[in-house]
């Protein structure tokens, strides 16, 4: 066959395909489209059925101009919470490929909502995922609710349910904390404007240590004023920590992504937000007992310590700590005395060396040994003939005494009478 196709190729100068090679290059070329993967589709369900076995729902999608066939498997389908059926209108998210066994076209379901609430839906995953990227949701940002708060601030309808179950609650627990009712509406048009206006005042205000933001049940349209983006950043603004208590436990809101604590419901709000006061008493109590057994404990090591200080002997007699401090002066007195002797006796001693040294430079002493030194009149030194002439008055000093003297001849020899 393929020989025959290759013949008939030739003669006709193109390629033929087979079917498989065909559908495979279709699904190579839905598999690349990139608008095509995770896409929303909304339509009417039709031919719907269960596979038993299996577990997967295998259905039509189709609206006034066309139809797709639509599959979502076991895995995706036991995460749908309600039971689709035939003429329900969805929206659903999914992947467009070939189910090339047939050669058609098949969306692959990811998600499936009704379609009302299936476009809120879309809106609300929107909103999360922006308010994602900002950080608002993000734990680090959260701060600790209050351990002993004195005042709770309560931002709810002032008809609803919510505000009784959340009063009765907390005053059970503990009566003594204060709840001011900031009153809002909670659905509507007006309710997210109300909302915001609501935690303003409570933020402005600034007695409240915790804020409650909630309502009881509802659809998810009853719930959607706390999905909206003005609610969603007047709580992460607010000065006060804010507890989200919308809705059951199974409802999931704007408001507890953003908020720094969720409660499943408002009661459960009351109980996250108000200790019980028994219980806080009975810590009060037993950090009373601890704070008073670790007194105890500091008193009696004081006490040994002051015991101890009490023998020494310095505290027993002061006298005779200034007996020993009277001695230990003495001592350093006499230490002084020794060293003030011992160095004026060695300077002394140096002082005599020296003196010797400067009388045996001294020309005095030159001239006790028999030596003269003889001046002009003037006073100078005479250290040569050439300096004198015959009849020139000098003066002859001695070691005992001067002469007056005349010059009468003047001999210039060589060597003196003393030296021969």
């Amino acid at each position: 066959m393929e020989q025959i196709g290759e013949q008939i190729g030739a003669r006709i100068g193109e390629k033929i395909w087979t079917v498989g090679d065909l559908n495979n290059v279709i699904g190579a070329v839905l598999q690349h489209q990139s608008l095509l993967h995770g896409c929303w589709v909304m339509g009417e369900i039709s031919n719907y059925k269960h596979h038993v076995p299996s577990g997967h729902w295998y259905f039509t999608l189709k609206d006034q101009n066309a139809a797709l066939r639509a599959v979502m498997f076991r895995s995706r389908a036991a995460r749908v919470p309600f039971a689709p059926q035939n003429g329900m209108q969805v929206l659903v998210r999914g992947d467009v490929r070939l189910y090339e066994k047939e050669g058609s076209v098949q969306l692959y379901v990811e998600e499936m909502s009704p379609r009302g609430a299936g476009e809120l839906y879309l809106a609300f995953e929107r909103l999360k995922a922006r308010l994602a990227s900002e950080g608002l949701g993000d734990a680090a940002r959260k701060r600790r609710i209050p351990a002993y708060p004195s005042c709770v601030g309560i931002v709810t309808s002032p008809t609803g349910a919510a505000v009784h179950d959340i009063v009765r609650v907390a005053h059970r627990r503990n009566p003594s904390v204060r709840l001011v009712l900031i009153p809002a509406a909670v659905q509507g048009g007006q309710a997210p404007q109300e909302l915001v206006g609501a935690l303003e005042r409570a933020g402005r205000w600034g007695m409240c240590d915790v804020i409650i933001l909630g309502r009881g049940g509802g659809s998810l349209e009853e719930l959607w004023a706390f999905n909206t983006e003005e609610v969603a950043r007047a709580v992460a603004v607010c000065p006060a920590p804010v507890i989200s208590a919308v809705g059951h436990e199974i409802d999931f809101t704007i408001t507890d992504f953003v908020a720094d604590l969720r409660a499943p419901t408002p009661s459960a709000a009351a109980e996250m937000a108000v200790p019980v006061a028994e219980e806080v008493l009975g810590g009060i109590r037993d950090t009373g007992r601890r704070l008073k057994k670790a007194m105890e404990e500091i008193l009696r090591r004081k006490g040994c310590e002051l015991e101890s200080m009490a023998q020494h002997p310095g505290l027993k007699d002061p006298y005779w700590s200034l007996g020993k401090r009277a001695q230990a002066l003495a001592n350093l007195e006499e230490r002084l005395l020794f060293l003030r002797t011992g160095l004026m006796s060695k300077k002394n001693d140096i002082l005599h060396l020296l003196s010797s040294r400067l009388h045996a430079l001294s020309p005095l002493s030159i001239l006790s040994r028999g030596y003269s030194v003889v001046q002009d009149g003037e006073g100078r030194v005479i250290s040569g003939v050439t300096e004198v002439a015959p009849g020139m008055a000098v003066d002859v000093r001695l070691a005992d005494g001067c002469l007056g003297c005349e010059v009468v001849s003047i001999d210039t020899c060589k060597q003196s009478p003393i030296e021969s």
